[in-house]
């Protein structure tokens, strides 16, 4: 039989075939497909056997082998195609379920997340709601009811974004204090947590957005060691049990007297090391009591009314729990380093 005669019953024989495919019969379809088109079907096969052929005729046969090819392609493919739009066809019937399949990727919390969270929790088990307030607010919300007036040189160390002559991007979360107490009637136990924004340059210690939370209790004969012990308990829990907390005198406009708040270094413990600077000792927030003249401002009677506030970032608080070392990868968004926590 010559070649010419094999292709003339392929082609016979592939027409019935095909004609025998179910409308709805894809693993057939499959296997017509091998049978015919495969590397080692028989239309492969007759790509061997063209080399027996005379080389006067091997161009015309090769040619018709070829279209042979195009031709059973092209009507396995129009099958394939109505198998696609047969409406009562489940999709079941072109899944390979002995395939493995997709591995599902999870994700984690930010550490800036994790950080609030937690903080939100130590604070909430003695008494602390939570409160927030807007990211964009006019300069007597952010500076003036803070007693920080215009020209005050406080407002130089903010290095502010201002949106125009009177509202700017908040510099500290302490503007949502004042929100709160100009509507609410004291006593009054909260957190206020939120992105604050200043315009400094960016760096392994610095960025131009963070992250803050503050903390206010306003109420009758509020001391200055009420606000002690519940700092000092804050560390604690948030560091350890080890830790031992300081205060340092300090100032700022909204609160008197101020103190800054320092912890002993957790890698060191105290002895000194390159985190803490060779001091043993890591800062973590300023706070103080309430200024009387805040007090005035949001309509509270100083001779009534006292309390206390504190503040910190939630940053530095995050670099020192987990070790992080600079501050820009907090907000890059790279996945390696998110995956770790």
């Amino acid at each position: 039989m010559t070649l010419n005669n094999e292709i003339d019953n392929l082609i016979i024989e592939f027409n019935k075939n095909i004609k025998s495919i179910d409308s709805n019969d894809i693993d057939s379809l499959n296997e017509l497909k091998n049978k015919y088109l495969s590397r080692k079907g028989k239309l492969s096969d007759l790509f061997t056997k063209l080399g027996t052929v005379d080389s006067s005729e091997r161009p015309i046969v090769g040619k018709k082998i070829n279209d042979l090819k195009q031709s059973f392609s092209k009507s396995i493919l129009e099958i394939e195609n109505s198998f696609d739009s047969n409406p009562n066809k489940s999709s079941n019937d072109l899944i390979d379920l002995t395939l493995p399949g997709d591995s599902i990727s999870y994700g984690t919390k930010h550490p800036i997340t994790k950080t609030i969270n937690e903080i939100k929790s130590i604070f909430s088990q003695i008494g602390f709601s939570v409160a927030y307030g807007p990211e964009i607010d006019d300069d007597y919300h952010n500076f003036e009811a803070l007693n920080i007036p215009k020209h005050h040189p406080a407002r130089d160390m903010q290095d502010t974004f201002y949106i125009n002559t009177n509202d700017v991007l908040r510099t500290h979360t302490s503007n949502t204090q004042i929100h709160l107490m100009e509507n609410s009637e004291p006593p009054i136990r909260v957190i206020c947590p939120g992105r604050v924004y200043r315009n400094e340059a960016i760096s392994i210690r610095s960025y131009c957005l963070f992250h803050q939370i503050e903390g206010l209790y306003i109420n009758k004969n509020v001391s200055f060691s009420e606000m002690k012990g519940t700092i000092e308990y804050f560390c604690k829990q948030f560091f350890g049990e080890d830790v031992v907390a300081r205060f340092r005198p300090s100032f700022f406009p909204f609160t008197e007297p101020s103190a800054e708040v320092d912890i002993s270094c957790m890698m060191c413990k105290g002895k000194g090391c390159s985190m803490c600077k060779k001091t043993g000792w890591l800062e973590i927030l300023g706070c103080g009591l309430v200024d009387p003249e805040v007090l005035k401002n949001v309509g509270y009677d100083p001779e009534i009314w006292s309390g206390y506030a504190w503040g910190m970032g939630i940053e530095r608080m995050a670099i020192l729990k987990y070790g992080i070392d600079d501050i820009r990868l907090f907000f890059n968004g790279n996945v390696k380093f998110l995956r770790q926590f």
